[in-house]
């Protein structure tokens, strides 16, 4: 925890309990992080009467202990998403409009649910007062995905010469239905016959199966692997500095293949990717349940989402059917 040298020992023990505990990701304790170190400086600024304009990030917090996490109310919370909502500056962009979106709050308060959950099943509080607090609306729109013809076009046009490599790729992403960051901890030793072993969210482990085309753009790619040399020789997929891909780097070869297909790079990525296998096989019979194991959705309703896109398509299809327009 010495990477969390300006946070308070409260603040420190409930991310080691996650780390160590409750096995989360880095990503997830970075998160966790981040949103409980505003929350707490909101509070310093609250409780001690700083001016309201003061910049959070020269708040100091490291003296936050239990007493003080007992004075905050309900109320106090409240003011603090209404900070979020109506006077929060996105990323600390000078000239962006105050308030961050439903989304950001919404993981925030879940955060700050997590620390308080963890307090009274530590037995530190007694109450936890923010366990039946409702989070924000989030609008839900149908994600965006690829149909099979633009699949097609984005897969021949693939080239370069990293072509096998970038194929592959997106043979995973198009058939497999994996998350980008899934995609970078990928090890040789994740590869078997006709399935990858994948790592997910809270670091769940599930096995996948490629299909035959994915299973021959694999096969394809790694001798040209494995007569490369990297700084993590486990890695699956490296990049031109011999490392292990990046997130980034990941995010950009998808763009470049997009543009090369003539497809709107702006509209698509390699999340809209896993939208589209998730997407397409729904709409060729895999039942959802099915398509959330491959997913690696905890929560069905998660993955529902994808069945309106396919009743979308399905009622498309009967109305092109020429027998659609008969009338008796």
């Amino acid at each position: 925890m010495i990477r969390y040298a300006d946070c308070p020992q409260i603040l420190k023990d409930f991310l080691s309990y996650h780390e160590t505990i409750k096995g989360q990701s880095a990503k997830t304790i970075q998160e966790y992080y981040l949103d409980l170190r505003m929350f707490l400086r909101f509070m310093v600024l609250v409780k001690r009467e700083m001016p309201y304009d003061t910049d959070l990030n020269t708040i100091e917090i490291k003296d936050v202990d239990l007493a003080f996490i007992e004075t905050i109310s309900v109320s106090d919370i409240f003011d603090f998403l209404s900070y979020l909502a109506n006077d929060r500056i996105p990323d600390q962009r000078e000239h962006a409009d105050p308030g961050i979106g439903s989304a950001a709050r919404a993981r925030k308060l879940s955060s700050i649910k997590s620390f308080y959950k963890y307090l009274t099943h530590s037995k530190q509080l007694d109450v936890n007062p923010v366990q039946d607090m409702e989070f924000p609306k989030i609008r839900k729109s149908l994600p965006r995905y690829l149909t099979l013809e633009q699949c097609t076009s984005l897969l021949k046009a693939v080239d370069g010469p990293n072509a096998k490599r970038d194929y592959a790729i997106l043979m995973l992403f198009l058939n497999c239905g994996i998350r980008r960051a899934e995609l970078v901890g990928l090890n040789l030793t994740d590869v078997y016959e006709d399935r990858i072993r994948v790592v997910g969210k809270g670091n769940k482990e599930r096995i996948v199966y490629m299909g035959a085309a994915c299973k021959a753009a694999i096969d394809a790619y790694l001798p040209e692997r494995n007569k490369m040399v990297l700084t993590d020789n486990r890695a699956l997929f490296g990049s031109r500095d011999k490392n292990r891909i990046s997130v980034t780097a990941v995010h950009r070869l998808v763009k470049k293949h997009l543009l090369a297909a003539g497809l709107d790079a702006s509209q698509f990525s390699a999340h809209k990717l896993r939208h589209t296998a998730a997407t397409l096989m729904l709409s060729h019979g895999v039942d959802v349940k099915t398509v959330q194991e491959v997913l690696g959705h905890e929560n069905l309703n998660t993955t529902q989402i994808y069945t309106h896109i396919e009743s979308t398509e399905l009622k498309i299809a009967a109305e092109a059917n020429p027998l659609s327009k008969i009338k008796k």
